[in-house]
């Protein structure tokens, strides 16, 4: 099922440039359109993880750097059969994590300074295992190729908005509105395009699938709903912002802000639905100690 998402979300960016390309530019903006699209379909396919570490300037780490996490992600991996992850640390306070990559054999796992902080061992456990399975129910290839293709969908749009307002400055203040409405009808189209293609690729039920697998893995629920109910709360109080693109990745929703039509790129199911599924009820009242 993934793989015919990922052959949905690279067919769907090649159609819509292409139609755009043609719109613009006739013929030849059809082929050059078809020849960006090629272009970047190649990087999102090979490249997409390493976008993504970049974006939030991830930097890898390994088991003499940070035993804490490569112990347990070895073990674990072990356990359940997957190759060895590569492990980064991303240098912000506000707690939280996320998995990509193009396969099991190229995956990598990302982990704040602030969950390093927040969480005991059990709850990072259950953290690195719900990560873990996103990586073994190979969700990590759309996840990543989803977020870029939106991230440049977005991008576009943005261009055209810009390039609108540019395009009517020669002509007076009424060309100058003209083009800007022209820009803000193309992010009101394209805008929603890039985040239905986050949306289709990437269902809530993938998180709600990744918890169970990660609570299998480790044989402890409760320590990943402790976990969760810990990344909500403390979340809103240390807020990490991120691209609307890539939000979907995190295993809580990081802050979007309204100018970004967060609302238009959620993806992740409450939190307190999250632990419901896990434990039978919504909240822990209290979770494993260190």
């Amino acid at each position: 099922m993934n793989t015919l998402k990922t052959a949905f979300l690279l067919t769907a960016l090649t159609l819509l440039l292409v139609l755009l390309g043609e719109h613009f530019g006739g013929r030849n903006g059809m082929v050059l359109a078809f020849l960006v699209a090629a272009g970047m379909n190649f990087f999102s396919y090979f490249f997409s993880d390493r976008l993504a570490l970049s974006m939030y300037r991830a930097q890898p780490v390994t088991r003499e750097q940070l035993p804490r996490v490569y112990t347990v992600v070895e073990r674990m991996t072990q356990r359940i059969g997957l190759p060895m992850p590569r492990i980064y640390v991303i240098p912000s306070d506000s707690p939280n994590a996320f998995a990509t990559g193009r396969n099991p054999q190229h995956a990598s796992v990302a982990v704040t300074h602030g969950i390093l902080n927040l969480l005991n061992d059990e709850e990072l456990e259950g953290v690195l295992a719900h990560e873990l399975g996103h990586v073994k129910n190979r969700d990590i290839l759309t996840s990543s190729i989803a977020a870029t293709l939106a991230g440049a969908v977005t991008m576009l749009a943005r261009m055209g908005y810009w390039a609108s307002l540019f395009g009517g400055y020669g002509g007076g203040g009424r060309d100058r509105e003209r083009g800007g409405g022209i820009g803000a009808l193309l992010m009101l189209i394209l805008a929603p395009i890039a985040a239905m293609l986050v949306q289709l690729a990437v269902s809530r039920s993938r998180e709600y699938e990744a918890d169970a697998t990660g609570a299998h893995i480790t044989g402890n629920p409760h320590a990943l709903a402790s976990a969760l109910e810990k990344l909500e709360a403390y979340s809103k109080r240390l807020p990490m912002e991120a691209s609307p693109s890539t939000a979907h990745l995190f295993i809580v929703a990081p802050v979007i802000s309204a100018r970004d039509l967060g609302n238009l790129f959620s993806t992740h199911p409450p939190i307190a639905k999250r632990i419901e599924r896990l434990i039978g009820r919504p909240s822990l009242y209290g979770g494993p100690r260190s």
